[in-house]
């Protein structure tokens, strides 16, 4: 087996590790469920959110992104539209529509990184 080969195929198994990730987070908030979050997120984990515009707001830490994602997931009246997920070996791409409880939305991405079957890395974006 060439060095290629076998570089190529660790690349397959972690992009599915990481696509597998990425669709427990997107059902916490598909189902407004957030129990699934204390496995998936990462102890040294960072949140660069979206708010406050223009820059966003970063939350380090476990108990910190877990806090934040929970309110997210558990607004009334709001819902996320996925519109695509991609991931590449430890990194994934969100773009989601967001839509909130007014009946007004917005459409943004997240970039995300994974490590050891977790997320470390959040980057929220909106279009402006």
């Amino acid at each position: 087996m060439t060095q290629e080969l076998i570089i190529d195929i660790a690349m397959a198994n972690r992009s599915g590790e990481t696509a597998e990730i990425m669709r427990r987070y997107n059902d916490v908030f598909q189902r407004h469920d957030p129990s699934a979050l204390d496995e998936l997120v990462a102890q040294d984990c960072v949140i660069e959110n979206t708010t406050p515009a223009p820059d966003g707001a970063r939350r380090a830490g476990k108990a910190a992104c877990v806090e934040l994602w929970s309110a997210i997931a558990t607004a009334p009246g709001t819902r996320f539209d996925l519109e695509e997920t991609f991931g590449a070996g430890d990194r994934a791409t969100i773009r989601w529509r967001y839509l909130m409880a007014d009946g007004s939305s917005l459409r943004g991405v997240n970039l995300m990184r994974v490590a050891d079957g977790r997320i470390i890395e959040a980057m929220g974006y909106v279009k402006g």
